[in-house]
Formats: C-alpha cells, structure tokens, sequence
C-alpha cells in the first residue's frame, strides 16, 4: 500500500515541480526576450535618425562609421537602404530572403519589431526592421540582425538554476511525502498485521496510538474489540474443557452405578440392556476425552501461530529424531492391527533425520493416524515412512485400504465429520481435528492424498532441521 500511495504522490510531486519549473522558464524566456527587443528597437530608432541625418547632410560617412562601430561591438549587421544606395555592415546582404522580406515589409511603412521568444537550444538570428523619413514619405529602410546567443546562454544558466531547484524540491518533497505516508500509512499496517495476527492465533497486542486522530481512534477501537473476542474465544475453550473435564466424574459415577447394576442382573435380555449402556458410556466417555485433546491441541496451536516463523518455532520445539517414536507407536498398535488382518511396515531412513516437533505431541499424531488406518482400513498394508518435503522432513502414513474421495477428504478434518460409509463403525469424529490442531502447533502442515493404485496416505510436512543436521 505504501508504494501504491507514495507511486501516486511522486506523480503529482512530478507535475508540480514541472508545471512550476515551465512557468517559470517561460517567464525567463518572455523577460529576456522583451529585454533584448527594448534594446534593439532603441538602436533600430537611433540608425533611423542617423539616416535622416546623413540624408539632410547627404554624406554617409559618419553613418557608415557608427554602423561598423556596432557591427564591432555587438557582432550584429545592420543594413539602410536610402535614395538608390545601400549601406550595410556585417553578413547582412539585400539579396537575402529574410532581409529582402523586411525591406519589403519598411518600404510599406510597416515597422516589424517584434523578436520570436527565445528559445534555449534554439539557433540562427532574427532581424527587425523600420522606415525612416518624413510624415509623408518614405525615405529609406533600416533592418538590424539581432543575435540571440548572449540572451540564449543566459536562458540555459537559468534553466540550470531551475533544474537544480526542481530536482531539490522534488526531492524534498518526495522525502516530505514518504514521512507523512509512513506517518499516515503506519498505523494501518500494524492493524493490518494485528488482524492476521487475532484471525490465526485469536489475540493480539495491543496497538500504538499513532498517526492521525481518526487512526489513533481506530486502533483504540480495535484494540478493544480485538481483546472482547480474546475473551470470548478464551472463556468458551475454557468452558469446553471445563465442562468435559466435570462430566467425566457423574459419567465415571454413573458407570460405576452400571457395573454393580451387571452383578446383581439374572437373566440374559437385561444383561444384554445394561452391556449396550455401557457402550454407550464408552461412546460418551470416548467423546468426553477427544474435547478436551481437541481443546488442548486447540491452545496448543493458537500458541503456536503466535511465533509462526521458523526461528521461532526451533527455538520453541524440541529438535529431535522421530525414527524412534514412529518405532514405538508402530509396535503400539500391531496388536489392534494384527487383530483386524492389517499388517504395518516401518521403513528406515538412510541417514539420520530431525524434525523441530514436541516428542509427546508426535506419538499422539502418529498413534491417531494409526488407529484410524487400522480402523477404516481393516486387512490393508500400512506404511510408515518419513521422505524429504519442500523446506524440511514429512512423516508419512500410508495404506492400501478403500481411501476417501477427494470431496471427503476436504471436509474430514472437520469437527465430529465422519464418512458415510464409516457410520458403523466406533468414533467420535474429532481424531483428524486433533492431529490437524497438533500439526499447527507444532509448525508443520497435514495433507491428505490419494494411494495409488487404491488408498489414502496422510503426510505431516515439518519445515526446519532434516537430513544431515547436526541439531
């Protein structure tokens, strides 16, 4: 935003300061063209005297002498025409067009003492001209050249001056523009930043009142607003958690309750009522305990977004070699496995590999893509694997079982989502939830992708430290 702002202000920095220097280099080519004109004109009038003169004493001597004395001095021709002769000084000739044209305009009686404005990098002379004699009659012509160098090179000393003025200007403007933009524009960014900041974490610091009024107003607001949803997102986590956390002393009473209630059953139907309310409970309990990992793990990465950079993350996480934990958590779960006819292979990297990840949040992740591999995968081959990724290390769970379709695997990582097809089967829907959850806190990514030729393989993409550090 700033470059966009400050790109527009150096437009119209750009405008001023070449409408100002234009007008102010006309004026200076207007002055000295007026200047000069007063000038020659004055010495124009003056030869026209002296050729009435010379005419009254019909002797052209001295008017000869005075013209080659200007010629001398200011390196101008000077051409009369009178009675039948010419005299003339300098390159000035008859026979040239622009003289041939003013002797033409003077012997009309039309005086031609206007000069062009001058131009900087303009070349040649100009010439004016004038009739001289009495009321009545016209007794000769005078046509002066003008040289326009001296007024030229003054007019290029000016543009310079107004050159180096312009560029002065524009850049103090430009500097003036950059400090009121950052001055103005400083305060959005950081309740720019400050939005990401609630949107991925759900705090925020609080901002600086700085920049203008409205500004000022406006991050007071935010900052208000932004610590009232804090709160909120605070208080309803902790009411999740709190009251999973109390439910479980009434359900674990309650099935306290249903195991004595088993011993003290006869017949067969009521043993078999109390055992499906006791796989009710299960599913309640099992429910109870996966909100309060959901809420943990919740916390967990809204901690973790917090210092959302890699540095940070290192610094935070523990730097560790996560062959032995996908070790343990395989031979954990071999037993389930083994159980539905599923079987699970470990492949060992060629060369140490460490991931930035907390040890007892990595076992969690991969015991829970385990138990739901086995679970919907029942009878498959399971992998797992840890392979570079983009900028660090995945750990990747893979099987050859039924897998999800694309449009379910978008939405199952989605709080108590469970495939169709799987409703039969035991769950609370929240496992993917939490390993998502886990993954975030823990800077890495969870992806979802097809096996070939059938199958789902699960990736968790850790950034930071892989092959080869020493870590």
């Amino acid at each position: 935003m700033k470059l966009r702002v400050l790109g527009i202000l150096s437009l119209l920095v750009v405008i001023i300061v070449v409408t100002v220097s234009s007008v102010i280099l006309t004026s200076a080519s207007r002055e000295l063209t007026q200047e000069l004109q007063i000038n020659r004109v004055a010495a124009l009038n003056r030869f026209a005297q002296l050729a009435t003169d010379a005419l009254e004493d019909n002797n052209t001597t001295q008017l000869q002498r005075e013209m080659n004395r200007y010629t001398e001095l200011y390196g101008e021709g000077i051409l009369i025409h009178m009675q039948g002769q010419t005299l003339h000084s300098g390159e000035l000739r008859d026979d040239q067009p622009q003289v041939r044209d003013a002797l033409g305009r003077a012997s009309l009686n039309l005086s031609d003492t206007t000069l062009d404005p001058v131009r900087a990098f303009g070349t040649g002379n100009q010439t004016i001209s004038r009739s001289f004699g009495t009321a009545s009659q016209v007794l000769g012509e005078v046509v002066l050249e003008v040289n326009l160098d001296v007024a030229r090179q003054k007019l290029r000393e000016r543009w310079l001056v107004v050159g180096v003025a312009a560029v002065a200007l524009g850049a103090l403007l430009l500097l003036a523009a950059a400090r009121i933009t950052g001055w103005v524009l400083r305060p959005v960014q950081r309740l720019s930043k400050a939005v990401h900041e609630l949107q991925a974490t759900g705090t925020t610091t609080q901002l600086p009142e700085a920049g203008p009024p409205e500004l000022r107003e406006l991050s007071r607001s935010f900052t208000t607003m932004a610590n009232t949803v804090s709160q909120s997102m605070e208080s309803q986590r902790r009411l999740i958690a709190d009251t999973s956390h109390q439910l479980r002393n009434p359900v674990g009473a309650l099935r306290l309750r249903i195991d004595l209630l088993q011993l003290a059953l006869r017949s067969e139907p009521e043993k078999a009522a109390a055992a499906e309310v006791v796989a009710e409970l299960e599913r309640v309990e099992g429910m109870l305990d996966g909100v309060l990992k959901l809420a943990t793990a919740e916390h967990r990465a809204s901690a973790g977004a917090a210092h959302a950079d890699q540095e940070s993350q290192n610094q935070r996480l523990s730097v560790i070699d996560p062959f032995p934990i996908l070790q343990g958590e395989v031979e954990r779960a071999s037993p389930a496995a083994a159980q539905t006819g599923a079987t699970i292979g470990l492949s060992q990297p060629p060369r140490p590999i460490t991931i930035a990840c907390n040890p007892e949040e990595l076992a969690h992740m991969v015991g829970e893509l385990l138990a739901n591999a086995i679970k919907y995968a029942p009878a498959a081959h399971i992998e797992v694997a840890t392979e570079p990724a983009q900028g660090g290390t995945a750990v990747v769970i893979s099987d050859d079982g039924p897998g999800l379709p694309a449009d379910q695997r978008a939405v199952s990582t989605s709080r108590f989502w469970r495939a169709p097809q799987h409703s039969s089967i035991p769950g609370n829907g929240l496992g993917m939830t939490i390993v998502e959850r886990l993954a975030e806190a823990n800077g890495a990514r969870l992806v979802l992708e097809d096996s070939k030729p059938h199958g789902l393989t699960v990736r968790l993409e850790f950034g930071g430290p892989r092959e080869g550090s020493d870590a």
